[in-house]
């Protein structure tokens, strides 16, 4: 069911891009258009930081062309939001005006520190670190963020972008002049030394915004890495030296074709990749991540969470909320997936019990997540559910789940075989132990057999006892009404428990 239908301008110093969200009553925020152009708003702006009115022309002429398409949308509600280049406007109460009277729409100039809270409320909200320093990096500011414990501590917004810093250092200069990126990273270097509470936090940095996905996408491409999407993906120290090294030995017109570089940030990339690790290097930070979500979704967040009294999203639940979402996509029912939860959870705990398994509460969640998910992928084609469902799982976006985790969940969720898994690993084996394939192959196994003993989907097994005999085990199942389809698929999925037990397993059904 369409709650609402949101759109959203940005109005920043290098772009504007609309994006109208469709929201469910699951608050799944599906993108169903984003359109941008490279207005580069910051060129307009002179010395005295007063926009041309060749710059405010530019501006009408976008805003008119995107109302007309969230028209069409028939948009519930329209938010046009402007950044740095109207934020340092001296004239910008003129542009605004303007822009109202010649358009219609009635901007929202956002202040530094509510540009800073929205990136930080959407990374708060969709990733899985507790405590980190952001990063969004536009054509005209930086905003950089400290959160601690899941809450905002500290903000700051630099007076430079990608766009001001190549204006102050590479005029009349080539890209990638060396003298050039050496005083940027300089002046970079201390700006951020101007904030004490950056300095050796040894947190996690999550980037967020068009460079940083930029970026991302480019190394992505350079180590033939397997996932779709950037949101939650890992750069180190080497890795974003190793781009930057790349992006200064290209010229303007191989940076145009480097797969994954988008081709009207060519000339802006190399200002990010300085301003992100020298970040790094300030921080000391441990791991470099990428959010797809920020300043957009972070305002979206904002305004559901306000709308719907914080039912939409969480700051502590991320990960469940997320495999809720993408069950719920694909049709998955809520009832039977919770059933088949808590059956695994039944025999996790039995096999726990009897030493096949030492609890781990991380491989716990992976486990819950894998049974809610389980098989998902019959929505697309019931013959294929298998592979339907580890390409879907392994190349979706799962927020508060990390790359290996997802894959994980892809597998256990996607369980057919272990020849299967073995087929689904290749590419990733660098990524599991030996131990840890032969683990996750297990656990897939009892996935599979608890949804074997749930195959009227009418939540007959109401408990579930392992005991230990001369020759083997007893597997109980406690049951009330009608058993006919579980014990038919109990028996041809037995091998998965019994792999897992010594000796001969007998399953046997009792009433209650």
């Amino acid at each position: 069911m369409l709650l609402e239908r949101i759109g959203l301008i940005d109005i920043g110093s290098n772009t504007i891009r609309l994006v109208i969200f469709e929201i469910d009553e699951h608050f799944t925020m599906f993108q169903v258009q984003n359109i941008k152009t490279p207005a580069r708003l910051f060129q307009y702006l002179d010395k005295k930081k007063k926009m041309s009115q060749t710059g405010i022309d530019v501006l009408i002429k976008v805003l008119k062309s995107f109302k007309s398409v969230a028209d069409q949308y028939q948009v519930s509600v329209l938010m046009p939001v402007a950044t740095a280049a109207i934020r340092q406007s001296t004239n910008r109460d003129d542009i605004i005006a303007q822009v109202r009277k010649k358009t219609g729409i009635e901007m929202l100039l956002l202040p530094e520190e509510k540009e800073a809270f929205y990136g930080n409320y959407a990374v708060l909200h969709t990733t899985q670190f507790p405590s980190g320093i952001t990063i969004d990096i536009g054509g005209g500011s930086t905003e950089v963020t400290y959160y601690e414990n899941k809450e905002l501590q500290q903000y700051h917004s630099f007076p430079f972008g990608v766009v001001t810093l190549k204006q102050m250092f590479f005029d009349g200069k080539e890209h990638n002049d060396p003298k050039a990126i050496k005083k940027m990273q300089e002046f970079v270097k201390d700006q951020f030394k101007s904030i004490k509470w950056l300095s050796k936090k040894q947190v996690p940095i999550v980037a967020m915004g068009g460079s940083a996905r930029s970026i991302a996408n480019v190394h992505q491409r350079q180590v033939n890495y397997r996932l779709a999407g950037v949101h939650g993906y890992r750069m180190y120290k080497n890795d974003l030296q190793r781009t930057l090294d790349l992006f200064q030995s290209l010229s303007i017109p191989q940076l145009q074709n480097l797969d994954g570089l988008s081709r009207d940030r060519t000339d802006l990339i190399i200002p990010a990749n300085v301003v992100f690790n020298t970040l790094f290097d300030e921080v000391k930070a441990p791991v470099f991540l990428f959010s797809n979500k920020g300043l957009r979704e972070g305002i979206v967040m904002e305004y559901l969470n306000n709308k719907y009294e914080n039912k939409a999203f969480s700051v502590f639940n991320i990960a469940a909320q997320s495999v809720s979402r993408i069950a719920a996509s694909y049709h998955t029912l809520a009832h039977v997936a919770q059933q088949r939860v808590k059956l695994v959870d039944m025999l996790y705990e039995e096999l726990c019990r009897l030493g096949i398994f030492e609890k781990n509460p991380e491989m716990e969640k992976l486990l819950h997540f894998g049974s809610y998910l389980y098989y998902l992928g019959q929505f697309v084609e019931t013959g294929a559910s298998s592979q339907h469902t580890f390409y879907i799982i392994s190349n979706s976006d799962l927020d508060g789940i990390s790359h290996k985790e997802r894959v994980s969940i892809a597998l256990l969720a996607s369980f057919k075989n272990r020849s299967l898994v073995n087929q689904y690993l290749l590419g990733f084996t660098d990524w599991y132990t030996v131990t840890q394939i032969d683990q996750l192959q297990s656990l897939g196994g009892i996935i599979k057999f608890a949804d074997a003993i749930n195959d009227s989907h009418m939540e007959v097994i109401q408990d579930i006892k392992i005991n230990k005999t001369k020759n083997g085990h007893n597997l109980v199942l406690y049951y009330k009404g009608d058993i006919l389809a579980e014990e038919y698929r109990a028996e041809r999925q037995r091998k998965h428990i019994e792999r897992l037990l010594s000796g001969k397993l007998n399953i046997i059904f009792t009433e209650i």
